[in-house]
This record gives structure tokens, sequence and C-alpha cells, in this order.
């Protein structure tokens, strides 16, 4: 990966997926009889790119499809005049954030798209101490906020009693708020991590959820998706099986025309591995760098900074320096991608000059 911004989420997805590790250079027959015989498709290791449908015929694409949508469920629960008052009890969320009302792990900000984390937090992308597979560790308990009640009476019990999700099921409840253009890049919630199902409700607007997608970045583009599904306000949307643990999931720039905000409904597991007291976060504030945590207080002062501009201004760096594409090399595997991409400009000392700094 490159300085320039390309990226094809090796690292992203080789840490969500230890589970694949077993199945690297194996060949997997797609044909209809299902004997071995006839055209074959390489099934990519998790550190491989994600899914390289490049040489894939349509029918292929077409049976992945199917196999996506199979193990998907969708309802529509929620009415519009639940949407409205769930949506004001997240913009309540929202405005504690930017109070700072909530504990440092609860919640984490990103350009266009910021995240609330609620009974059950835990580290990913650039907050890793170590990268490579199965590196994502639960916060120690009481990093984070619990599920506010309303979540519980609003949202949990609807789910509850419409038989989507057992009594008991969630421990852990994540709002990721979009502003227009916003998105998350393609990825596989962590296996080690959370139980199937993924329970996920949408609000605000409709959208789509991609499958099967690779971004590249400055300017932003993604892949043409194996599978796209239409969300829409007041939906929920449960994923298992093969589009749950098998292929990764996305939501793209051009999908969140307006705000969008989802919950994310999901149950750790009973073996999940937790920072212990021991362990140094680098999101922590002793490691974390002065200047990134002023900027984070920049964001909360002012969240509708114009975000947008500040990427822009990444792509024009890019122009001047194109070197940097061809030499620079580093992992974009986090959901926090962009965020360490604006940083650059950290980098320079008072008098505009560029200063090297060592990368670990």
């Amino acid at each position: 990966m490159a300085a320039s911004g390309y990226s094809d989420l090796r690292e992203k997805l080789k840490s969500m997926t230890p589970h694949r590790d077993e199945q690297k250079n194996k060949y997997v027959d797609r044909t209809s009889n299902g004997r071995g015989k006839g055209r074959k498709r390489k099934f990519r290791e998790s550190d491989d790119d994600d899914y390289d449908h490049s040489d894939d015929s349509a029918e292929l694409r077409e049976q992945e499809a199917g196999r996506v949508k199979s193990s998907i469920q969708q309802k529509s629960i929620f009415t519009p005049e639940e949407c409205a008052l769930i949506e004001e009890k997240i913009d309540d969320v929202v405005a504690k954030g930017e109070a700072g009302l909530y504990r440092e792990h609860t919640v984490d900000r990103a350009p266009l798209r910021n995240k609330y984390f609620f009974g059950e937090g835990y580290t990913y992308g650039a907050q890793l101490e170590k990268r490579g597979p199965g590196q994502e560790r639960l916060y120690r308990k009481g990093e984070v906020d619990e599920i506010p009640n309303w979540v519980h009476e609003l949202v949990i019990k609807r789910l509850v009693s419409s038989g989507v999700i057992p009594e008991g099921f969630v421990n852990s409840a994540v709002i990721n708020d979009y502003q227009p253009g916003g998105c998350i890049v393609s990825h596989v919630d962590p296996l080690h991590i959370f139980a199937r199902p993924i329970v996920s409700v949408s609000f605000f607007s409709d959208s789509a959820l991609c499958f099967g997608c690779r971004f590249q970045f400055k300017p932003i583009r993604v892949s043409e998706p194996v599978f796209v599904l239409p969300v829409r306000r007041g939906s929920v949307t449960v994923l298992s099986g093969y589009a749950a643990d098998d292929i990764t999931h996305c939501i793209r720039p051009q999908d969140i025309k307006e705000r969008r905000a989802v919950i994310i409904l999901r149950k750790t597991r009973p073996d999940a591995p937790r920072l212990d007291a021991d362990t140094p976060l680098s999101s922590s504030p002793v490691e974390r760098p002065i200047p990134l945590k002023a900027k984070r207080s920049h964001r909360r002062a002012d969240p509708d900074a114009a975000h947008r501009p500040r990427v822009l201004e990444m792509d024009k760096e890019e122009n001047r320096h194109p070197s940097l594409s061809r030499h620079g090399r580093h992992s974009a595997s986090s959901e926090n991608y962009w965020r360490r991409g604006q940083d650059s400009n950290k980098h320079r000392d008072s008098s505009g000059r560029k200063v090297k700094m060592r990368r670990h």
C-alpha cells in the first residue's frame, strides 16, 4: 500500500478473518454440478486482496451474490414515528459526545463519520499495538459507557418482540453517525470478538450496504460490489453465515447522500480477548501524540467542520510529491485511514519544511 492512498485493505481483512489462514492458495470449484470439474476460482487468503473478481465470469459473480443474499435477513419494523423518536435520542448522544460527557473510548471520530461505543468497545486499525490476524481486543470493563436505557427500551425490546433476536442477546451497541459522503471501508466484523448474527437498524435516511468491494484513495474509489443491499430508514438488517463471515461489507461514499445513522447490535463472545491492566494502548492519552489530542478537541468543538476540504488538501499535497506514492507504502487497514492521512501535515515544522519521521 502506498502513501498516495491506494489500499487493498489486506491488513484489515487479515485481522478480521483469522479463520481463513488455513485456506491459503486453495482452489474452490464454482461449477453448477459441484463435482470439481470445470472452471475454478482461486480462494484467496485473507491477507491478499479481499476478493479478486476481475477474472470471474458474470455467472460466478451471480452465484456469489446469491450466497450473500441467502445469508441476509431484512425486516421493516420501525414506523416513521418510532424512527423520529429514536433519531432524537441519537441527536442527544451526539450532543453529549460533543460536550465531552462520555468516557474516552466511547467516542471515536473520523472525517464524515463518528462512532459511539456502548456496553463493549474494542481496539482496531490504528489503535492496535500489533497488527495481524485476530489482534483486536475488547477494552477493559468500564472504559466505555453502558448501553443507554433508550436503546434497550426503544430498539432492543422491539427487536426481541419481533423475533429478530433472543432476549439478553445484545451486550454491545454501536451508533455510527454518517455525514453525506461518509463511509466505512470493507471489513468483516472480528470473528474472535463477536458472535453471530450481526444486527443493524438504519435511521435518518435510506442508504445501501455493499459486499465484496475494494477501496482506493486519493481520490477515493470503490470497485464494483458483488452485491448491493438497499437499507431503508427504519429497516433491520441481520447478517449471518456467508454474508457475515466470508465476504467483506462496506458503506460507500456515494451511498450516503444525506445524514444517516445506524445502530449496530452485537454480542461479544465469552472468550473474546480483552486488554489487561498492563497492556499499553496506542490510543491512550499517554501513547497518543499531543497534536492528535488537540485535533480531536477541535472536532468536538466544531462537529460540522468541513472535512471534505481537508481530504482534498491531501490530494493536492500528493500531487506536489508524486514520488511518495511509489516509495511511502504503509498500511491502510483501519476504518480510521482517512484520519491518519489527515495527520500528514503534522510532520512539517513551522517553516513549512517537511520533517522526516520514522514509522513504527
